[in-house]
């Protein structure tokens, strides 16, 4: 039996990404706890392997030479483990453009977009009333891309689950948070009901649940400094 993959991870959309895709994989991992709201992202043994000071990361002891590899990005890491398994990530050339396409859309667009609209509605010390509607409504546009992308079809990309909707649930499983409701995009919404219903996304997301950053974070003004007041190192 390989050895486990070590998975760096905070119970966040963006930590679940990795472990829903290790738990769909049926991988073996050990988590390693990166505690966003005490700056243990910043520990000097993490950024060896994550040098933008951001959680998931992972190290894989059985890399593609035998020997281990260290890998940063959500999305990096779901290309990896779909190349390393050869499952979530087709390898027809057309296929795999559309799921690329769907998950760079979810990494330059609905991640980040998501992640203001969090910012501004539940952790900004100050209520901006144009920042909280700029990406509460951005936020309501992405999900209409992608409501309009799911007409006729199961899922995001080459007509079958993939990397592309891994990444994408955790984010829409925060819609409360970004002031979206469901009902006004059916075709997400029928979407949403599938993936939750998979049993290894609710086992990925169910990773230290009780570790939820808004619990700790909303209001604790030690946590938001390491959060939000971050510079150059």
């Amino acid at each position: 039996m390989s050895k486990p993959i070590e998975l760096f991870y905070w119970p966040t959309p963006n930590g679940w990404k990795i472990s829903i895709a290790l738990e769909e994989l049926a991988l073996p991992y050990k988590v390693k706890f990166i505690n966003i709201g005490k700056g243990d992202q910043f520990a000097s043994e993490f950024l060896k392997i994550a040098p933008n000071n951001r959680m998931p990361a992972i190290i894989d002891p059985d890399g593609p030479d035998g020997a281990p590899i260290s890998v940063f990005e959500s999305g990096a890491i779901l290309q990896y483990l779909g190349r390393k398994t050869g499952k979530l990530y087709p390898t027809d050339e057309r296929m795999r453009v559309e799921v690329e396409e769907w998950l760079m859309w979810q990494m330059g667009g609905l991640g980040p977009m998501a992640g203001q609209a969090h910012h501004f509605r539940l952790y900004a010390p100050d209520q901006i009333d144009y920042a909280i509607a700029r990406y509460t409504n951005e936020c309501n546009r992405l999900y209409g891309v992608m409501n309009k992308r799911l007409e006729g079809r199961q899922w995001l990309a080459a007509d079958q689950y993939t990397i592309a909707d891994i990444a994408c649930i955790g984010w829409i499983s925060r819609h409360e948070r970004q002031a979206q409701n469901l009902d006004d995009f059916p075709n997400l919404k029928r979407w949403y009901a599938a993936v939750r219903a998979r049993p290894a996304v609710e086992r990925g997301m169910a990773v230290a649940q009780q570790l939820d950053q808004k619990s700790n974070i909303v209001g604790n003004d030690a946590a938001q400094s390491v959060l939000f007041g971050q510079k150059a190192r």
